[in-house]
């Protein structure tokens, strides 16, 4: 076991009322759902598009990592999901709603389109979002990821041969490499 993995601070802060979302659903909700809410806001607003709606079609592609949020913390916790109810706790942690979620918080009225692709999700969001652009089929595209794994403070399994490192360390293209490891981040 190596006990090394890149961690994304703070993931588990989020302002519920800023997203008119409720505090309950919110907790209930996969951190990675709800710092890719964030980091879209922060990419709408830092490229001057913000308001109660932004003229024009703009498509959201989105992908996201297995959700292990739901198994160690909603599905452990029967009261407090007996209080937003199975559905409610579905839909703020399944995969497939991590695009709608972000077009309907933020008003966007494009195509949205959640993407799963293992490895190359967040290369294919990108080039489904650029290949949208050039058809202009969309104004404006915003697309990215996110990957944040619960428990965060988690590690890996070291097996000679395999594709995780012997030390915690990626060393690309080094003599002495034995591996890669997993981080977490959005854009």
């Amino acid at each position: 076991y190596v006990p090394a993995r890149g961690v994304l601070e703070d993931s588990d802060l989020f302002d519920a009322r800023f997203f008119g979302v409720n505090p309950r659903e919110a907790e209930l909700t996969d951190p990675q759902l709800r710092v890719f809410l964030e980091v879209a806001w922060e990419a709408m607003e830092n490229a001057g598009y913000v308001g109660e709606r932004v003229d024009g079609l703009v498509g959201v592609w989105a992908g996201m990592g297995n959700n292990f949020y739901y198994h160690y913390n909603v599905l452990t916790r029967p009261d407090k999901l007996a209080v937003i109810g199975e559905i409610a706790a579905e839909i703020a942690n399944e995969k497939d709603h991590i695009a709608p979620r972000v077009s309907h918080k933020l008003n966007l009225t494009g195509p949205s389109l959640s993407v799963h692709t293992a490895c190359s999700t967040t290369l294919v969001v990108i080039e489904n979002a650029y290949q949208a652009l050039v058809t202009h089929q969309v104004d404006m595209a915003l697309a990215g990821g996110v990957d944040i794994r619960t428990p965060q403070r988690s590690g890996q399994r070291f097996e000679e041969g395999g594709v995780f490192s012997k030390d915690g360390q990626c060393r690309p293209f080094d003599a002495d490499a034995t591996g890669t490891m997993f981080g977490e981040g959005a854009g």
